[in-house]
């Protein structure tokens, strides 16, 4: 590593932005900082907690876009699962085999993570879910058995990334990439 690249690896701070909480609607702020990391490249850590009401923002993307784009990793074996994601707070998870969607809303939170800490996040939101007095069981039964066969490694599926701002990544040199919006 180059004395350049060495230095460049800890954190570096950019900015402090005020916004306004989405929470309690007074200001809050924002301390962004820039990061190196190993295998995945340079991204921006976002983080801030209102002092009003405690609401706490996280985010994290990738410090260069690549445009509006579709990212498509097909899991074909047990090691798939551990392929690093960065998913900045604008983009959208699909999971079709297990009809999965994972969409931004004004208070999404990027986060990196793997493919099998996606499908634990699914698992959280399905626990929750099965508290619900409108869900069907026997539906909720299958696609936990389902989610739990991909956890396992003993489904294949296609896990696709849609981000608009084309900050977010798939960290493999499988990734499949397309632009979003043709035309």
């Amino acid at each position: 590593m180059s004395e350049k690249e060495s230095s460049d690896v800890g954190p570096k701070y950019l900015w402090k932005l005020d916004v306004t909480c989405p929470n309690c609607g007074k200001t809050m702020y924002i301390d962004e900082y820039m990061h190196r990391i190993p295998v995945v490249g340079r991204v921006i850590l976002s983080g801030g907690e209102c002092k009003e009401c405690g609401y706490g923002y996280r985010d994290v993307r990738m410090a260069e876009s690549r445009g509006s784009q579709i990212l498509r990793f097909r899991v074909q074996r047990p090691e798939d699962l551990n392929t690093l994601v960065v998913r900045a707070s604008s983009a959208s998870i699909y999971i079709p085999e297990l009809k999965v969607s994972i969409t931004p809303g004004a208070a999404s939170q990027g986060f990196i993570t793997t493919i099998e800490g996606v499908l634990h996040r699914v698992v959280e939101v399905m626990k929750f879910l099965r508290n619900d007095p409108d869900v069907d069981l026997d539906a909720w039964s299958e696609r936990m058995r389902m989610i739990e066969k991909a956890l396992n490694g003993e489904l294949k599926f296609t896990f696709v990334l849609e981000d608009p701002e084309g900050v977010s990544r798939i960290v493999s040199d499988e990734e499949e990439r397309e632009e979003m919006y043709n035309g």
